[in-house]
Order: C-alpha cells, then sequence, then structure tokens
C-alpha cells in the first residue's frame, strides 16, 4: 500500500506565488521519479515538471523559467515552488510517484490532486 498525500494548492492572484508538496509513504522500495501533473477543466491531463534519479528534471515550456520541482529524497517528498503565476496555471494539480514496492513491483501512483486557483 502506497499513499501520496498533497498539499499546498488555493487561490493566488496574478502574479503570486505558490508551494506544492507532495509525501510518499507506504510499501515503497524505491523512487524512480517523481512529479507534477495538471489537469484544467476541458482539458487533458498534462505534465508540469518531473524528477528523476540523479535529479534529472524535465519542465513543461509553458512553466520554465517560473517553476522549480525540488525533491527530498530521505523524506520521499517532491515539492513545486511555483512563481510568476498566471491565470492559465488554474488546475488541478497531481503528484506523480513511478516506484518500486516492497515486493518488487513498479507501478507510478498518484495523488489525490490539489486545486491552485490562479484569480484577481
Amino acid at each position: 500500500q502506497v499513499q501520496l498525500v498533497e498539499s499546498g494548492g488555493g487561490l493566488v492572484q496574478p502574479g503570486g506565488s505558490l508551494r506544492l508538496s507532495c509525501a510518499a509513504s507506504g510499501s515503497i522500495f524505491s523512487i524512480n521519479a517523481m512529479g507534477w501533473y495538471r489537469q484544467a477543466p476541458g482539458k487533458s491531463r498534462e505534465l508540469v515538471a518531473t524528477m528523476a534519479s540523479g535529479d534529472r528534471t524535465n519542465y513543461a515550456d509553458s512553466v520554465k523559467g517560473r517553476f522549480t520541482i525540488s525533491r527530498d529524497n530521505a523524506k520521499n517528498t517532491v515539492y513545486l515552488q511555483m512563481n510568476s503565476l498566471k491565470p492559465e496555471d488554474t488546475a488541478v494539480y497531481y503528484c506523480n510517484a513511478d516506484l518500486v514496492t516492497t515486493k518488487r513491483v513498479r507501478y507510478a501512483y498518484w495523488g489525490q490532486g490539489t486545486q491552485v486557483t490562479v484569480s484577481s
């Protein structure tokens, strides 16, 4: 059993900042990558940022230079620092973890999602 618990969403004005957190817990043997995706109303879920082993990062073009992903491997936690937020960043943000369980099964887990709303 693996759980991903997200926190940090909310309402912020354009140009503001938010920091999302996602902690993975449970029957985890190792984590290959963690990241963030988002889904706006009427749109498909899209990649925002990921961080793999060796701190290799990948960002959507729309967030490069504004968002920063980081990980605390000791805590199995991933963060997303979001600066210079725009109304088009409004979405439900989902945490994702590509990991291997203690039963040596590799699987991708999702968090429950946290709402981010950018509006004046």
